[in-house]
């Protein structure tokens, strides 16, 4: 293998500037020649292809978003659109990608190696943190901390107006930043996906709280069944049914994607992007780098799609406990 190229594709997450950092340079390292796939699947369709340099991620590592863009793209989910983005890449004789993503990165990555058997190395870049394969994914820690951050100055507000709040979070289908966040931000309820929500305990447990403290916070994960913070809102307020309590939302949306990565991400990102060139050069195909109990480890693409991450048992008793 002589030749290799790095993309990042889905929603953007802080850290990845870091991991296209560690592949460019790693393979340099390797003498391999590397280029950068601009806008992800969209741009290997149109041929946006470019050779890096070291040089080429000089003062990237420190930057949220990613220098290489992102694009969600329709037409890679055609035949005739995987077809274009396999000539561009022969072109310039690409004989192994690294995929920096989520899912849908891992998906369409994985239709294109079984259509074209193109090596393909993923690194987990996607501040839900709910691919299997990996402890931690990129991103992860920095929208954690952006949120608690988040929810610390808001605790301010909430204590000088007796107040409760609701404040949502993102994660659609995972529940970890509301699980992490809430800890850490001292939240005396949190909602998410993973676990069924009975809203009578969100009121019992606020009522519980107003007999010895003034102001409350719930976190809501903006997938959890019983509803987004706005929603889940109004049906609290209605059961509590005081006019002397003043309930507010707030909704974090995508300041958590931005922001300059952590130390953590930064360097989880790192790894990544080295073993996974590394990965290449060793003959995996069609896996996931990603970091399990502080050891690089090899995920078949299938079973990070496939397989659920589940929440980590402790974290769900912490907050039972320390919500009292």
């Amino acid at each position: 293998m002589k030749k290799i190229a790095v993309f990042t594709s889905g929603g953007d997450s802080p850290g990845m500037n870091a991991c296209v950092r560690a592949v460019v340079r790693t393979a340099i390292f390797k003498g391999l020649d590397v280029y950068g796939i601009y806008r992800g699947y969209e741009g290997m369709i149109d041929g946006d292809i470019k050779r890096m340099q070291s040089h080429s991620v000089s003062n990237i590592v420190q930057r949220g978003g990613t220098v290489l863009k992102s694009a969600r793209s329709m037409e890679f989910k055609t035949p005739e659109g995987r077809k274009q983005a396999y000539e561009n890449l022969k072109a310039h004789g690409i004989e192994g990608l690294v995929a920096i993503g989520g899912d849908g990165t891992f998906t369409g990555a994985k239709v294109f190696f079984e259509e074209y058997g193109i090596p393909t190395i993923g690194c987990p870049g996607t501040i839900d943190n709910d691919l299997y394969g990996t402890d931690y994914t990129i991103g992860f820690d920095t929208a954690v901390n952006t949120a608690l951050e988040a929810i610390d100055k808001i605790r301010d507000t909430a204590a000088a107006h007796d107040r409760i709040f609701f404040i949502e979070v993102m994660g659609r289908d995972a529940g970890f930043i509301a699980i992490e966040s809430g800890i850490g931000g001292g939240a005396e309820f949190v909602m998410v996906p993973e676990t069924k929500t009975n809203l009578d305990d969100v009121v019992k447990s606020l009522k519980n709280n107003r007999k010895n403290r003034f102001s409350s916070i719930v976190v809501v994960a903006e997938g959890d069944e019983a509803g987004n913070a706005q929603t889940v809102m109004e049906i609290v307020k209605g059961k509590v049914n005081d006019p002397t309590k003043d309930f507010k939302v707030t909704t974090l949306g995508h300041i958590q994607r931005g922001g300059n990565p952590t130390a953590r991400d930064r360097v989880l990102a790192s790894r990544c992007g080295m073993s996974a060139v590394e990965g290449l050069l060793a003959g995996h195909q069609f896996h996931m780098a990603g970091v399990v109990n502080q050891q690089v480890v090899f995920t078949p693409f299938a079973d990070c799609i496939g397989k659920t991450k589940p929440l980590i048992e402790d974290h769900l008793k912490l907050m039972q406990i320390l919500s009292i």
